[in-house]
This record gives structure tokens, C-alpha cells and sequence, in this order.
């Protein structure tokens, strides 16, 4: 399985730029039939915008950036990989999950948090924001999101 396809590494760049307005990237299958992985959609409008494209009978990757201040100076950036295997996912497909989230992390390789959600409301910006700010080091705000 090829993910090093030109589509997918081009949206992996700009999520990951900071001139790029997409902020979000988001892999699945060609076809509920398919075993090949390819770009399913990209975004501008970060994790509220991405969970709307997140199905429950699909395995689907994400590759968000998110950002949060530590002081009035300074922003950071930090970048999740969400693992996305609706609750409705049929069981043979979930079985592939595990050999193809790590040929996944080899292409999306640049990130701070890795989130397993199921379920939409596992998707909680404010908490990847927190665990991005443990990731990341330095915490100004006392360990308080």
C-alpha cells in the first residue's frame, strides 16, 4: 500500500505550512470495497469542520493542526493524527487498522498526539490542545488547559 502518493503528500505539506489556510487533512478508502487509502478531503476550518466528514461504518485518518497560546506573545502549533474507526465499522475492516495506522504514521510522521476516537465526542479539541502543550514542554499555564 503506496501512500506516498503526490495528492496526499501535497495536502500533508500544507497542513503543516504555516502560509497554508488548510489546516486539516483527511485519509480513507477509495471504496468500501477498497484496501487503498487515498486523500478523502482537506480543510480549512479545523477539527469542527473535519468531524463532519467522519463516518461511523468507516476507518478513516486524520491530520489536524491545532494551535493555542502559551502567553499574549506566543503561539504554538502542534500537529494530531486522529484515528478515526466508527462504532458501526464492520470487524474485518477494523482488523486492518493496526497494519495500516502504522504505514499511515510513516507518511504522516510529524505529530505531537495520536487520538483513537470511535465516536465523534472523542474528538476534543480542548483536550488534544492539552495534551499537545504536555507533548510540547514548556506549559505557561501550570498544567490548566
Amino acid at each position: 500500500m503506496s501512500l506516498s502518493t503526490p495528492e496526499i503528500l501535497t495536502a500533508y505539506d500544507a497542513v503543516r505550512s504555516d502560509k497554508s489556510p488548510i489546516n486539516w487533512l483527511l485519509l480513507g478508502n477509495a471504496t468500501p470495497t477498497s484496501q487503498q487509502l487515498t486523500l478523502k478531503a482537506t480543510g480549512e476550518g479545523g477539527i469542527p469542520e473535519l468531524i463532519k466528514h467522519l463516518n461511523p461504518t468507516e476507518v478513516a485518518y486524520a491530520y489536524v493542526r491545532v494551535q493555542y497560546a502559551n502567553d499574549a506573545e506566543s503561539v504554538r502549533v502542534k500537529f494530531a493524527l486522529i484515528i478515526w474507526i466508527g462504532e458501526q465499522t464492520r470487524v474485518m475492516r477494523k482488523a486492518r487498522v493496526s497494519i495500516e495506522s502504522g504505514e499511515v504514521k510513516k507518511v504522516l510522521a510529524h505529530h505531537s498526539v495520536t487520538v483513537d476516537a470511535g465516536e465523534v465526542r472523542d474528538i476534543d479539541e480542548e483536550e488534544i490542545v492539552k495534551r499537545a502543550r504536555k507533548a510540547g514542554g514548556a506549559d505557561y499555564n501550570g498544567g490548566r488547559g
